[in-house]
C-alpha cells in the first residue's frame, strides 16, 4: 500500500514539474496575466500581468497519478473524487475565463458560482448516499457520537462543502499560501482515509485508493509550489483553488468526515471568517475590523513580509491538519 502512495504522490509531483516549464509561457503568450487590486498591499502591483489559471498544471498531475496508481482507477469511487475535483475545477476555469480572456473584471457573478457549486455538491453527496451507501448521519468530531440528520444532511452537508470550498479559494491570495496549505491537509487526509479504510468506516470500506487520492494531491500541489512559491511564476486561478477545495470536500464526504473537514481546513475557514467579519461589521458599523481582508493581507498590511505571512499560515495549517486527525479518531469507535 505504501508504494502506491508515494508511486501516486511522486507521478503527480513529477508530471507538474514537467508540465509547469510548458505551460507556463503558454499562458503568458496568450495573456492569461493576473489582475491585481489597487486597494491592497502596494506591492501586489508588481505581479500585475503574472500568468494565471495555473491550475491546470497540478490538475494534470493529480488525475493522473490517482487514476494510474489506484487499485480500481474506474470505480465509482474513484469517478467520484476526480469528477468533483474537475466539476469545481471546471466552474473556476469558466470563471478565469470570463475575467481574464474577456475582460470582465467580477467574471462569473456570485450566484451563477453557487448554483454550480450547490449543484455539484448534491450531485456528490447524491452518489455518495444512493450508490455508495454512505448513509446520512454525521461524525461529530472528538467524540464517538454520530448523528442521523436524514434529508437534513444535504442542506447542512452542502452548506460545508460550498463554504469550505470558497474559503479555500478566498486563501489562494499570496503566493504558495493555497497551495502549501492544501499540500499539508492532503497529507492529514492520506492518515484520514487509511484509518477510514482500516475501520470500515468509509465509502470504500476495504479499498484505501482514497488515500491514493489524496498522495496525489498533495504530490500535486508540492510541485506548484516549485512555481507558486514566492516570487510566483504563475498563480492557479479558481481554477486550481476551486478544484483544490472540491477535491478535499469530497474526501471529506466519502471518509464520513465532513465536520472533521472544518478542522483539518481551519486555516481556511478562518480565512473565510475574516471576510465574514469585515463586510458585516462594515455594513453595520461602518468600520473595519482587519486593515483589509482575507486574514493574510490584514497581516501583510501590518508589516509582515509576505514570505513571513505564509511561513506562519503554513505552520496554523499544520496544526489545524494535526488537530483534525487528533478529531477524526474518536469518531471511528
Amino acid at each position: 500500500m505504501s508504494e502506491r502512495l508515494v508511486m501516486a504522490g511522486g507521478l503527480a509531483l513529477i508530471i507538474t514539474l514537467v508540465l509547469g516549464p510548458f505551460v507556463i509561457p503558454i499562458l503568458r503568450i496568450l495573456k492569461f496575466g493576473q489582475t491585481v487590486r489597487d486597494d491592497g498591499p502596494k506591492r501586489h502591483l508588481q505581479k500585475t500581468g503574472t500568468p494565471t489559471m495555473g491550475g491546470i498544471i497540478f490538475l494534470v498531475g493529480i488525475i493522473a497519478g490517482s487514476l494510474f496508481c489506484a487499485e480500481q482507477p474506474t470505480s465509482l469511487e474513484m469517478v467520484t473524487l476526480v469528477g468533483t475535483t474537475l466539476g469545481f475545477g471546471l466552474i473556476g476555469f469558466i470563471d478565469d475565463f470570463i475575467k481574464v480572456v474577456m475582460h470582465r473584471s467580477l467574471g462569473l457573478r456570485a450566484y451563477q458560482k453557487l448554483i454550480g457549486q450547490f449543484a455539484l455538491a448534491f450531485v456528490l453527496m447524491w452518489i455518495s448516499v444512493h450508490w455508495l451507501g454512505r448513509g446520512t448521519d454525521v461524525s461529530i468530531p472528538f467524540t464517538s457520537v454520530h448523528l442521523e440528520l436524514g434529508w437534513f444532511y444535504y442542506i447542512v452537508i452542502s452548506l460545508v462543502i460550498v463554504l469550505m470550498t470558497n474559503a479555500v479559494n478566498l486563501t489562494d491570495g499570496l503566493d504558495g499560501l493555497a497551495a502549501g496549505s492544501t499540500m499539508i491537509a492532503g497529507m492529514s487526509y492520506i492518515v484520514i482515509a487509511l484509518m477510514a479504510a482500516i475501520q470500515g468506516v468509509a465509502v470504500l470500506a476495504h479499498e484505501t485508493d482514497m488515500a491514493v487520492f489524496a498522495a496525489a494531491l498533495t504530490g500535486g500541489c508540492l510541485g506548484f509550489l516549485r512555481f507558486n512559491a514566492h516570487p510566483a511564476r504563475v498563480f492557479m486561478g479558481d481554477t486550481g483553488s476551486l478544484a483544490l477545495g472540491g477535491a478535499l470536500a469530497c474526501l471529506a464526504v466519502l471518509t464520513k468526515s465532513e465536520f472533521v473537514f472544518i478542522i483539518v481546513g481551519g486555516l481556511y475557514a478562518v480565512e473565510a471568517l475574516s471576510v465574514m467579519i469585515q463586510v458585516a461589521s462594515f455594513k453595520t458599523t461602518g468600520k473595519r475590523v482587519f486593515r483589509m481582508s482575507p486574514l493574510h493581507h490584514h497581516f501583510e498590511l501590518g508589516g509582515w513580509s509576505e514570505w513571513k505571512v505564509v511561513l506562519v499560515f503554513w505552520a496554523a495549517a499544520l496544526v489545524c491538519a494535526i488537530l483534525g486527525i487528533v478529531a477524526y479518531m474518536p469518531t471511528l469507535s
